[in-house]
């Protein structure tokens, strides 16, 4: 029985230019384990999901994120948002 490699997708949204979110960073194996490190050397939250991650990882570098995943990235969005707010909060203690 062979092992699934791991996948990964970074992505990243500008509130400013208001446009749907785009997939900043793709990819599974040696990738996927640089892009979890790099966002935890960043500090940036992690969040798991094997449905999400694969049709994420269908799009292309700089692709909108399509319509009908608005709802699953905003939930996204929102968890990385509270764990960043709890994280300063944490920090200010």
């Amino acid at each position: 029985m062979s092992e699934k490699r791991q996948k990964a997708v970074a992505l990243s949204y500008d509130q400013e230019k208001g446009y749907a979110p785009r997939v900043s960073a793709t990819g599974k194996g040696l990738i996927a384990e640089n892009i979890i490190k790099k966002a935890n050397e960043n500090h940036i939250p992690i969040m798991e999901d094997r449905n999400l991650v694969e049709l994420l990882s269908e799009l292309d570098i700089n692709e909108k994120i399509p319509e009908e995943l608005y709802q699953a990235v905003a939930e996204v969005f929102a968890f990385i948002y509270q764990t960043d707010k709890k994280m300063k909060f944490d920090k200010s203690q």
